[in-house]
């Protein structure tokens, strides 16, 4: 089996950074009308700028999904990454442009790569750290020698205020009575953004003294077996906590229900997240002696809210794996919350940053609250 190295990092970011007090006027307000969930989520979360694919001015779409990526990949050529030579594209994302194709051919088209192997990673956080494992289990085995992996998010387009609407004239009585929408629904408005990454990997590191990052080992594990849905779309979730989906719902249903809106059963979230993506997984990877706690250099978290950032190292410490929040890396504040992106988007401004030496090891934290499924990737500075 051979090793794998991350030799090059890209990410593309669209338009200029938004801040709080922008949001609502990129976005749009839903039925004229601020939010008042709004200010509480932003309190909680921490993020002070990030990204859309939006004209501020116009409101007009900037940038799909797929070009978000392709921008990502054409950087990567522009720090030296060879497109030529690349042989494997694997992509991940939470939304695609369309259910059909599928997302990575869409890149592939948009992109100057040649004929090629193509993967597309379906899922939520988790979806871009599945196509690089994709790419990484490909190099290992001997299939290919190049590989590109993305992450990519274009959540805006389905978090405009007007796309609320439908569902606030469906209900009228209910948000007079209750002041806002849906709690589970707004929430994530304030939450998500937009952006893209894109890794370049090969089964030599770079010579000439630059930095690669070499693929120790990628854990992933699913505890849906154990769990009923958390964060969903395309669906409504039951009172007996099973899902039902669009096929199942009238077309105008699916308008007046916001079927397709990302939701989020946050009592569910509170309760079991850290649990199901924190402590039971690092319990296991300690079990099986995959990495000692006393050597890690760098901790890179994805998580959604700094909220979450006192409590996921709690949840470390309850597994036996206490690497002080010193040792933390992570830009959330300033890149926002770019789901199947963030790791990229975390990565590529450490790989560039000029803080890493040869050595060093990472441990990348990439959790997933859809059924709640976890990763975690150990990588070395070489």
């Amino acid at each position: 089996m051979k090793d794998v190295y991350i030799n090059s990092i890209s990410v593309f970011m669209p338009n200029k950074a938004v801040n709080n007090s922008d949001m609502e006027q990129v976005l749009g307000m839903v039925d004229d009308k601020p939010s008042l969930v709004k200010r509480i989520v932003l309190k909680s979360n921490g993020i002070q700028s990030r990204y859309y694919a939006i004209d501020p001015k116009t409101g007009a779409t900037t940038h799909s999904n797929a070009q978000l990526a392709k921008n990502a990949i054409d950087a990567l050529a522009q720090s030296g990454f060879s497109l030529e030579e690349c042989d494997l594209l694997a992509c991940g994302t939470t939304t695609p442009d369309q259910l059909l194709p599928n997302h990575a051919l869409m890149v592939h088209g948009e992109s100057s790569l040649k004929p090629m192997e193509v993967a597309s990673l379906a899922g939520i956080c988790l979806s871009g750290l599945m196509s690089l494992r994709y790419a990484y289990l490909a190099i290992k085995a001997g299939e290919v020698k190049s590989a590109i992996a993305t992450g990519s998010e274009n959540i805006s387009a389905s978090m405009r205020g007007r796309n609320f609407e439908p569902e606030v004239q469906a209900k009228v009585e209910m948000v007079k009575k209750n002041k806002e929408l849906t709690f589970e629904k707004d929430f994530l408005r304030w939450m998500l953004s937009d952006g893209a990454g894109a890794i370049g990997l090969g089964s030599a590191p770079n010579g000439d003294d630059a930095l690669s990052l070499k693929i120790e080992n990628i854990f992933i594990k699913s505890y849906a077996c154990e769990q009923e849905a958390c964060m969903y779309s395309g669906c409504e979730k039951l009172s007996d906590g099973s899902v039902r989906g669009y096929r199942e719902y009238l077309p105008e249903e699916w308008l007046k229900k916001s079927i397709f809106a990302i939701k989020q059963d946050i009592k569910l979230l509170n309760e079991e997240v850290v649990k199901y993506t924190v402590t039971k997984p690092l319990q296991e990877m300690l079990e099986k002696e995959l990495f000692n706690p006393d050597e890690i250099d760098w901790f890179l978290p994805h998580y959604s809210s700094e909220y979450f950032k006192d409590r996921v190292y709690q949840g470390m410490v309850a597994a036996g794996c206490d690497i002080p929040q010193e040792r933390w890396f992570t830009n959330l504040v300033t890149k926002g919350n770019t789901g199947s992106a963030s790791i990229y988007i975390i990565l590529e401004e450490l790989f560039n940053s000029g803080k890493l030496k040869k050595g060093e090891k990472l441990l990348c934290y990439i959790p997933e609250s859809g059924r709640f499924s976890t990763a975690f990737m150990l990588l070395e500075v070489v």
